[in-house]
């Protein structure tokens, strides 16, 4: 048996090589074991809790928001976050807030 990653698109068994590039003969995807290794970002909140797309974090710090004279309170409940890349790490929008990104390390998963 060959020791290649199931396809990231339709989880197919098959998937060959050729060259630098994997490709599934099922769906047609093709990558590199590069991108996997980058789609495979973890990202961690406060207390090293592995956070994934639609979960509720908690605010565990004050924090000022850029071009406006509110804070966002420590405590406050955030739901339904989205991960991006970038310095700051979560997608979200807040009650009274709109929408913001928020680095994941003032967060702790509830």
């Amino acid at each position: 048996m060959s020791d290649l990653p199931n396809c990231p698109k339709c989880n197919s068994a098959y998937t060959y090589e050729d060259g630098a590039l994997l490709i599934c003969p099922e769906c047609a995807h093709e990558w590199t074991l590069e991108t996997e290794a980058e789609e495979e970002k973890i990202i961690k909140d406060a207390n090293g809790n592995i956070l994934s797309d639609g979960d509720t974090v908690t605010v565990i710090k004050d924090l000022k928001v850029k071009g406006s004279s509110s804070v966002l309170k420590i405590g406050t409940k955030v739901k339904n976050i989205r991960l991006v890349d970038g310095d700051h790490d979560i997608d979200c929008k807040i009650d009274g807030f709109g929408a913001m990104k928020l680095k994941s390390e003032f967060v702790k998963k509830v």
